[in-house]
């Protein structure tokens, strides 16, 4: 179980929650914290000083007062006026790390929601309630607005929530044999049944709501948060299955192991390249391929060999900020107003715009592309026998057979997509709100195309081993180092030896699956980090 107190949710536990259905509790102090700032809201609410959101309408109608006896349907009509989102729904993990996040911020005390509607919104999470949340509508101003509307109406008995179809004997198996269910389960259509249904089956009541409760459901960043710290964990896999694949490559295309000395990179001490060129060293060391060729003459290899921990490095470097943005969003109040239990002040401010995750999410959607781009690059070497002293296209037979000529063709494409992928979502804004909200930082749609950035790079990532692996297997009677050769067995298990042509597209599949569910890292025991 995790306890939730608004200050030390990790991204790890975020994923535990999220993939393994990890339960979730309140901390005692957390409590007292959201009941405290709960009285200083219903003390506002029976007064005639206005407080926004409490006894006023939202956005350009922040002007309205609202009277006592309609500040409940305030915040109902709240919700579902909100509830405008369009677009493919959120996946089931998204959603509840995205509960899991609204659940530690308001713990923080700063939203003068009831602990009683805080509790509804962790038994929805508890319960394996998923809301169905569209993905596209939020311009990350007040937050996402939009697809945290969607979120609360389950807990009103209205909206949707999502049928995955999935049982827990089901789930188990697919868990057993290391699926990558968010790929399985985006090959059928999401069902969706009615809130009041979903919570009726799970055991639960749905809330009536209170002064400001609605606007503190909604108001934040949590989707964006969420879609991205998940995109961050899976570019981190990405990020040391490239060091994986550039290590094979490089051996297989009998490049020098001496470009990734420690001493190279003690000179330029980026943490980043410090590891990566570690990982590629370790991984290379004691390969029979590296040796044969240790006198051959050749003074320096390609970029692409020999610059690899350089780029892979300052990838690394850039995720690494990434993930103390997504820490520190994690666990901090993004409500407005703030309710401050201990002056009993509530005021008004921003922590709502989505800045920080915009910034964080177009930054990892370019820093992964270098990742893919210099792996397509290896790859083409690989395939190309003036550069890599291989059959053409890594088969023997050549002509007759085209081997990988279109695999390579596909890491291009993929490759080239990237770069569109890096175009920043965050240098645009568009006034929304009759002007009143007239810069919005577009963290969701930076976040959800940082997510696919990240999933086209595993893609060519697995391509380049793909390639690797059938270049050593053609280097026989050669041997690559015990490492790689545990690597180049795990892929083998899944994807045979490419002796006639056949479709590459499972494989490739199959590959990246074996990255987006760590097997790839875990085959290396601790080298690679």
């Amino acid at each position: 179980m995790i306890v939730l107190d608004g200050s030390s949710l990790t991204i790890d536990q975020l994923l535990a929650i999220a993939d393994d259905h990890e339960t979730v509790a309140l901390a005692d102090a957390a409590r007292d914290r959201v009941r405290a700032s709960r009285a200083v809201v219903d003390r506002r609410a029976q007064s005639d000083t206005p407080a926004y959101g409490i006894n006023t309408g939202f956005g350009s109608f922040a002007d309205v007062r609202i009277p006592p006896d309609a500040l409940e349907a305030l915040q109902l009509n709240l919700l579902r006026s909100h509830a405008a989102g369009l677009g493919d729904p959120l996946p089931a993990r998204t959603v509840r790390a995205t509960m899991a996040l609204r659940a530690n911020v308001l713990a923080k005390g700063f939203s003068g929601i009831r602990a009683e509607t805080l509790d509804a919104l962790i038994a929805l999470l508890n319960e394996r309630v998923h809301p169905r949340v569209p993905s596209r509508g939020s311009v990350g101003a007040s937050g996402d607005l939009a697809p945290l509307a969607h979120l609360a109406l389950v807990l009103i008995g209205e909206g949707e929530v999502l049928d995955d179809g999935d049982d827990d004997d089901e789930r188990k198996a697919r868990k057993a044999r290391k699926d990558n269910l968010d790929s399985l389960r985006a090959l059928r259509p999401l069902r969706s049944i009615s809130g009041a249904a979903a919570l009726a089956h799970a055991g639960l009541k749905p809330i009536t709501l209170g002064a400001k409760e609605g606007l503190a459901l909604i108001n934040g960043t949590q989707p964006s948060t969420a879609v991205l710290a998940l995109a961050l964990a899976a570019a981190e896999h990405v990020s040391r299955a490239a060091d994986i694949a550039a290590a094979l490559s490089i051996d297989a295309l009998r490049g020098s192991i001496h470009p990734f000395e420690a001493r190279i990179h003690q000179a330029r001490p980026f943490r980043g390249q410090l590891r990566s060129a570690a990982n590629i060293e370790a991984l290379m060391r004691g390969s029979g391929i590296n040796h044969s060729h240790e006198h051959c003459g050749k003074i320096q290899d390609a970029y692409s060999l020999r610059c690899a921990a350089q780029v892979h490095g300052a990838v690394r470097d850039a995720l690494r900020f990434i993930r103390e943005t997504v820490d520190i969003e994690a666990n901090s109040a993004t409500d407005n107003p703030m309710v401050f239990a201990d002056s009993g002040d509530i005021v008004s401010g921003g922590n709502f715009h989505g800045a920080p995750i915009a910034i964080a999410a177009d930054l990892l959607a370019a820093a992964i592309v270098p990742l893919a781009t210099m792996s397509e690059r290896r790859t083409d070497r690989l395939v190309d026998p003036t550069l890599s002293g291989l059959p053409a296209f890594l088969t023997r037979h050549g002509g007759l057979r085209s081997g990988y000529m279109l695999a390579q063709v596909t890491a291009a494409a993929v490759a080239s997509e990237l770069k569109s992928l890096a175009h920043p979502a965050g240098v645009d804004t568009i006034p929304t709100s009759a002007n009143k909200e007239d810069h919005v930082s577009m963290s969701m749609t930076a976040a959800l195309k940082a997510q696919c950035a990240v999933g086209r790079a595993r893609e060519v990532i697995a391509i380049e081993i793909l390639c690797a692996c059938q270049a050593i297997d053609l280097l026989a009677p050669l041997t690559t180092s015990p490492p790689l050769k545990k690597v180049h067995d795990l892929v083998r298990s899944r994807v045979p030896m490419l002796e006639h042509d056949r479709a590459p597209a499972p494989d490739i599949v199959e590959i990246t699956n074996l990255i987006a569910t760590r097997a790839l890292e875990n085959a290396c025991g601790a080298l690679v980090k």
